[in-house]
C-alpha cells in the first residue's frame, strides 16, 4: 500500500514554435534549431511514496513496454544514481495524444523526475535531473528546466527566451506518425542554413517555419488536408514530427470559436501559451 503523502503535478505539452533542420551528425541524429514553448494543458500525474521501494505505475498505453515506458525508466534510474530505497506508486490521467509532437512522453519523463526529487527529499539540482533527462529523450531537459527556450543540438543545448505568449488551438487530425519515416526521408530538408537566436527571435513569428512540415505534407494526407483548412482560419504549423498541427490566436474568444468550427472534424483543445512551465508552477505552489 502506498504511504500517506502524494503529489498531482502537470505534465504540460509543449510546441515547436520554429524547427530547422540544419545537418546530419555523424551518430544519426540531425542537428535542430528550435523555439521550445510550454501550453497550460497536458497530462497529470499523481506520486504517492511507498516504503518497500517498489515503482508502481498504473496507466494504459497501447503499444508501450514496461521497458519503454519512460515514466518507469525515469523513476528507476533516479532510484539507481541516488541509491535511494524510496519507492513510488504513480497514476497517470494521459490527456495528450501519443506520437503528436506534443512532447507528452518526455513530459511525463520530466514530471517523475522532479516529483519524485520532491517526494523523496533527494534534492538534485535542475542541472542534474536534466542530465539524467537527456538519458531518457532528447526533449526531457526542456521540461526539467522548465522555461521557454532556443534549443540546438538535437534539442538539448538550451538557452531560456521569452516568447509571446498568445492563445493556441491544437488539432490532431487523427493519424498517427512515425518519427522514424519522417527523418528518414530522402526529401526531408536537412540543409537549412543556421542561424543565431538572436537572428530568429527578430524574424518574429511570420518567418518561423518547421522543416517537417513539408514531408509530414507529402507522406500523410490527412495532416495536409487539416493543414489547408486550419491555415484559411489562423496562422499554422506543425509541432515537431506531427501529428499535431497548432493555430496561433490573439484572444482566447477567437479560440473558442474556432474550435466550435472544428467540432466532430477532429480532436482539438485550446490552451494558452506559457514561457515558464505549470509543472515549476505546481512544485512552487507546494514549496516547503
Amino acid at each position: 500500500m502506498p504511504e500517506a503523502g502524494t503529489l498531482t503535478l502537470p505534465a504540460p505539452a509543449k510546441l515547436n514554435r520554429m524547427l530547422h533542420i540544419t545537418g546530419r551528425r555523424d551518430d544519426g541524429y540531425h542537428a535542430l534549431q528550435t523555439l521550445f514553448q510550454f501550453l497550460d494543458h497536458g497530462d497529470t500525474l499523481t506520486l504517492a511514496p511507498r516504503a518497500d521501494g517498489e515503482i508502481r505505475l498504473d496507466a494504459t498505453l497501447p503499444g508501450v513496454t514496461s521497458d519503454d515506458n519512460l515514466i518507469l525508466r525515469a523513476a528507476r534510474r533516479l532510484q539507481a544514481i541516488t541509491g535511494t530505497h524510496h519507492g513510488a506508486h504513480i497514476t497517470l490521467d494521459k490527456r495528450l495524444p501519443m506520437g503528436g509532437g506534443l512532447g507528452g512522453g518526455s513530459s511525463d519523463a520530466a514530471t517523475t523526475l522532479l516529483g519524485l526529487n520532491r517526494l523523496w527529499k533527494l534534492d538534485l539540482p535542475l542541472a542534474s535531473l536534466a542530465s539524467l533527462g537527456l538519458e531518457l529523450g532528447a526533449d526531457v531537459p526542456v521540461f526539467v528546466r522548465g522555461h521557454a527556450a532556443w534549443g540546438e543540438g538535437i534539442g538539448e543545448r538550451l538557452t531560456p527566451v521569452a516568447l509571446d505568449t498568445p492563445w493556441f488551438v491544437v488539432v490532431h487530425p487523427g493519424v498517427g506518425i512515425s518519427t522514424a519515416s519522417v527523418f528518414g526521408a530522402p526529401e526531408l530538408t536537412r540543409d537549412t542554413p543556421p542561424i543565431t537566436m538572436a537572428r530568429a527571435l527578430q524574424g518574429g513569428v511570420a518567418s518561423w517555419r518547421n522543416d517537417c512540415e513539408p514531408t509530414v505534407r507529402a507522406l500523410y494526407p490527412e495532416v495536409a488536408s487539416a493543414l489547408d483548412w486550419l491555415g484559411t482560419r489562423a496562422p499554422s504549423m506543425l509541432t515537431g514530427t506531427g501529428a499535431c498541427i497548432f493555430a496561433r490566436l490573439e484572444r482566447e474568444e477567437d479560440a473558442d470559436a474556432l474550435l466550435a468550427e472544428i467540432s466532430e472534424r477532429w480532436q482539438a483543445f485550446k490552451a494558452p501559451g506559457r514561457n515558464r512551465s505549470p509543472l515549476h508552477d505546481a512544485l512552487d505552489r507546494r514549496a516547503p
